[in-house]
């Protein structure tokens, strides 16, 4: 049973108790996924605490996928829709936000022992950001590859609430000589020798003023499911990096060796992390930056258009490590474009909406398709990569619908 106290966070005062589900009889209605290696029907969950209706991809440990039809409700996720993905399955089931402390420790002059109210007392930032898994839409690579076969719902948009790491950083001094800040949090391994969930910045990174210690989502404290009472917060990068549960930040003065470094998020070292099926002697680099994205949200494949009349077509963006600078979107699977318009920009790091106007010329099979180009100049590909581990797909999305 989980216990929280909203007094640390928020100001409410009272306390809840949650449960996490633990059977695999929660299943209620399926929705069908269009994976080609299938399967195609997967149970929708309803018993997971502060959760709403998820896809269920696994129960332990958790993985649970946003419908998409929630990305057409606007362009922040809420919180009990926001997609789950955890390593390890021992995930505590009770916190004492009195007694929790964040430790920092490792290369700095003075050892932390922080508690909620510690960091709660410290200056407060704001920031909007997309967390995607690295393996969203896994379900779509071809040939398939092995891992949780996501469809495009591995991802949310939240603003985000907690303070600097840079500030803790400071707050600890860090000494000359330090190189990385590795980060652990308190899921555990469900057998003796496993690795420990860690991952590490460089100190540059770490120290950017942008990577944030999160205790809010969306103006309320983090749901269990999505790293109460602590995460990290990365901007710009794919959420291996958003350490859950954040309870412990040691500061190095070597490059960090450890497994999920060393072995696991690893891509290839070529443009777009793309190799050939059976390819061997490919480099590899650890993943790290998110790529340019976009969806539509308001139209599904096997709807129906109005030909020869105007048609709302909207969806979201988002521009990887940096902001979104325009998004065309084609009715002829991406013989002509034309431009749609931005919405509002809540940050370079967030979900942009866009929308424009379609008119199907003429009666008959239409393949709509929507590609977005980032500040940085870079856009969306034409064909998908491959990678073993199904990593970093941001091919053009394509929908066939028909005009009649």
């Amino acid at each position: 049973m989980l216990r929280v106290s909203r007094r640390f966070l928020l100001g409410q005062a009272g306390a809840m108790g949650l449960a996490l589900a633990s059977r695999r009889s929660f299943a209620g209605p399926a929705v069908n996924l269009p994976l080609p290696g299938g399967p195609d029907a997967r149970p929708i969950a309803t018993d997971f605490p502060e959760k709403g209706a998820m896809i269920l991809q696994r129960s332990r440990p958790p993985l649970l996928e946003t419908p998409f039809e929630v990305f057409d409700q606007g362009v922040f996720t809420p919180n009990d829709r926001f997609y789950v993905r955890w390593h390890w399955a021992v995930i505590p089931t009770e916190i004492d936000v009195a007694s929790f402390r964040l430790t920092v420790r490792g290369q700095i002059a003075t050892p932390l022992s922080l508690s909620l109210a510690d960091l709660l007392a410290m200056p407060r930032v704001e920031l909007a950001a997309v967390n995607q898994c690295s393996g969203n839409s896994r379900g779509l690579f071809q040939p398939r590859v092995p891992g949780g076969q996501w469809a495009n719902g591995a991802m949310g948009n939240a603003l985000w609430t907690g303070v600097r790491l840079k500030d803790v950083l400071d707050k600890a001094g860090v000494k000359p000589g330090a190189v990385q800040v590795r980060l652990k949090g308190l899921d555990e391994p469900v057998v003796d020798g496993a690795p420990d969930f860690m991952k590490s910045l460089d100190l540059d990174h770490a120290r950017d003023s942008e990577v944030m210690i999160a205790f809010g989502m969306n103006g309320k404290q983090l749901p269990l499911l999505n790293g109460f009472p602590l995460r990290l917060v990365v901007p710009g990068w794919y959420a291996t990096y958003w350490v859950k549960m954040l309870s412990d930040i040691e500061v190095l003065d070597r490059p960090d060796d450890n497994y999920w470094t060393k072995t696991a998020y690893r891509i290839p070292d070529t443009p777009g992390a793309d190799m050939k099926p059976g390819q061997t002697g490919v480099a590899t680099v650890p993943i790290s930056r998110m790529v340019p994205r976009s969806f539509i949200t308001n139209v599904k494949a096997g709807d129906t258009l109005h030909a020869g009349a105007a048609n709302l077509l909207r969806g979201i963006a988002l521009g990887g490590d940096t902001g979104v600078a325009r998004v065309d979107v084609s009715g002829d699977g991406g013989k002509t474009w034309q431009p749609a318009t931005l919405g509002a920009d809540q940050g370079k790091y967030g979900f942009r909406a866009w929308q424009t106007v379609l008119t199907p010329p003429q009666p008959g099979a239409c393949t709509l398709a929507v590609r977005c180009t980032n500040d940085a100049g870079v856009v969306q590909p034409t064909a998908p990569n491959w990678n073993p581990s199904g990593f970093m797909r941001n091919v053009i999305e394509t929908t066939q619908v028909v005009a009649a």
